[in-house]
């Protein structure tokens, strides 16, 4: 994938749908975002987008995408790549691609460590809300003081998704908290 010209990062920046995705492009545009964490792949249509943006403003420097996604096993009912197109077509894009399947505690607990100083996360809607609580633990040790976490949800009020910034704060207590219930489950 070549880098995306600056009429298309504009677009993407300012005018593509779903708007609520406009923040992610501009946010790795500000961070020069290299290492890029997704929890819920889909069908990668913003993870091609993430990544392109990514391309442009990472200075010549090695691009890392890390997607986490239930693949093959996800509900027949809920839209989303097998394993293997997703390789398929993020391989095209010419940057350090790893794709672990599974829910976000089981991939994090596992691989958390090989994904420190990560930019970007970024949390979509459509995870296990049990599973999101207690992999909330593994983040921290993920992130930077510079790192951003965005966390996709439904706004009822305005009956569309949007995606709300973590402070590292946040973060940083929802991850305790994971921590303490794991405690009072063992």
């Amino acid at each position: 994938m070549a880098k995306s010209s600056l009429l298309n990062h504009l677009y993407l920046s300012c005018l593509s749908k779903p708007a609520h995705e406009r923040i992610i492009h501009r946010e790795i545009r500000r961070l020069r975002a290299r290492s890029i964490v997704e929890l819920g792949v889909g069908m990668g249509r913003r993870s091609l987008r993430m990544i392109s943006v990514a391309l442009r403003y990472a200075s010549d420097q090695e691009i890392r995408y890390t997607g986490v996604d239930l693949f093959e096993a996800r509900a027949s009912s809920c839209p989303g790549m097998t394993l293997k197109r997703a390789y398929q077509i993020l391989r095209e894009c010419g940057v350090k691609t790893k794709l672990i399947p599974g829910d976000p505690f089981s991939a994090l607990s596992r691989n958390a460590n090989q994904l420190q100083n990560t930019d970007l996360i970024v949390i979509g809607a459509d995870q296990d809300v049990c599973s999101l609580s207690k992999a909330w633990f593994f983040l921290p040790r993920m992130m930077t003081a510079q790192t951003t976490v965005f966390l996709e949800s439904f706004d009822d009020r305005h009956n569309k998704l949007r995606f709300h910034r973590l402070q590292h704060r946040e973060v940083v207590k929802l991850a305790t908290f994971a921590k303490h219930q794991g405690q009072r489950a063992a």
